[in-house]
């Protein structure tokens, strides 16, 4: 999907739980650890400063291989509605840019929030298609964990 000719990510998901759920599992650190990253992927640590112009640092491990790190900035919260942040590798590969990350939540019926995701804009489609990924896997968790919430 393309935006302002750039390559950008867009997912809707609906969760069966209140919107306030929602955004702490997406914004507290002991709740982000049990769902974010693709499958089979462990969050040793989770750092963040929540407000703009606070930084963020996930490590994250896969099944096979080194630890990693994502970080950023949020560049807004408001919660529970949305959430924006940068989002990097540190020591990205060479196709990987800085991206921007925004959350988007709204209310269905006060039992059931809808989760809207962008992301762009990415260098190329193969590292489009590897968030795209990722970002499936880790909604899948975390439908879990917020619906058995």
């Amino acid at each position: 999907m393309t935006h302002d000719g750039g390559l950008r990510l867009h997912l809707q998901r609906v969760l069966r739980a209140p919107r306030p759920v929602v955004f702490r599992a997406l914004t507290e650190p002991q709740e982000l650890a049990k769902w974010w990253g693709p499958d089979g992927f462990t969050i040793p640590s989770v750092e963040s400063d929540l407000r703009p112009g606070g930084r963020y640092r996930i490590a994250m491990q896969p099944p096979e291989g080194d630890l990693f790190y994502l970080v950023g900035e949020f560049v807004e919260a408001d919660p529970p509605e949305r959430l924006s942040y940068t989002f990097r590798w540190e020591d990205p590969d060479p196709e990987d840019r800085e991206t921007v990350v925004t959350l988007s939540l709204r209310d269905i019926g006060g039992t059931r929030a809808e989760l809207v995701i962008s992301q762009g804009d990415f260098a190329t489609e193969a590292r489009q298609a590897l968030h795209e990924e990722g970002w499936t896997q880790s909604l899948d968790k975390l439908e879990e964990l917020v619906s058995s919430a």
